[in-house]
């Protein structure tokens, strides 16, 4: 945020302009997903204000953006509030409008906090666990999404198909909305009534890596979305989460 409040106050009102606003959008992304600001930081500060200026003039792309790189395999690493990406990707869900379960409505600013929205398993822990279905994979993000307190206290640790239908009979929701609704989080309805963990994983994986390269405007290698970690994972069971 500190370089880009310095790259907005250098470019004044051309920061308006839509050309503009889509590469200063992209370095930020490609800053987010490529977790470039984890670590030792002065020096790529220092480097973003008149790259990026430059790059508006029409220099080359700035290293935040040719240094940025997201792994396929990342997805499944990605479990907590530690990552910038893991973040970064719900931030993108919600930006380009994805839809509470029970209320069809969008998180803006206000819903967001009047709600208390936070991130929050699709296939709760408590059915996971004894369907044998890996750590790994139970606490990534590809199985986690924006959901309000209320509608997932309703989820709680239910079935999908189960709580799938007792959010359309409480809240009179029509299938067909639903589904709709389902899909602004990139959920495949059918796959999501019918409890198959494994399919979601695969489609929404791919679903999601396309929504990362269009916000990086960078191509991701598909080749490997599944990753062997060495060690064992335990469920990670976060305080604000009810699984």
């Amino acid at each position: 945020m500190a370089p880009l409040a310095a790259i907005l106050a250098a470019l004044g009102n051309r920061a308006d302009d839509d050309g503009v606003k889509a590469k200063i959008g992209r370095r930020y992304w490609c800053g987010v997903f490529g977790e470039l600001y984890g670590g030792a930081i002065e020096s790529r500060f220092a480097k973003d204000l008149p790259e990026v200026l430059q790059w508006i003039e029409g220099g080359s792309e700035p290293a935040t953006i040719t240094d940025a790189n997201f792994a396929a395999a990342r997805l499944q690493t990605l479990r907590t509030r530690n990552s910038a990406a893991y973040k970064g990707l719900h931030a993108v869900l919600m930006r380009d409008g994805c839809l509470d379960f029970r209320t069809g409505d969008p998180y803006d600013l206000q819903t967001y906090f009047d709600e208390r929205t936070d991130i929050h398993h699709i296939f709760p822990q408590a059915w996971c666990k004894p369907k044998a279905i890996d750590a790994k994979r139970c606490d990534c993000v590809v199985n986690k999404t924006p959901i309000s307190a209320k509608t997932n206290r309703m989820v709680g640790g239910n079935a999908p198909s189960d709580y799938v239908a007792r959010l359309q009979k409480s809240a009179g929701i029509k299938p067909t909305r639903m589904d709709e609704i389902l899909s602004t989080h990139l959920i495949d309805a059918s796959a999501l009534r019918a409890d198959d963990f494994d399919r979601i994983f695969h489609q929404r994986s791919q679903e999601l890596l396309a929504k990362i390269e269009r916000a990086m405007g960078n191509v991701i290698s598909r080749e490997s979305v599944e990753e062997e970690l060495p060690e064992p994972v335990q469920y990670e069971v976060e305080k604000a989460e009810v699984v």
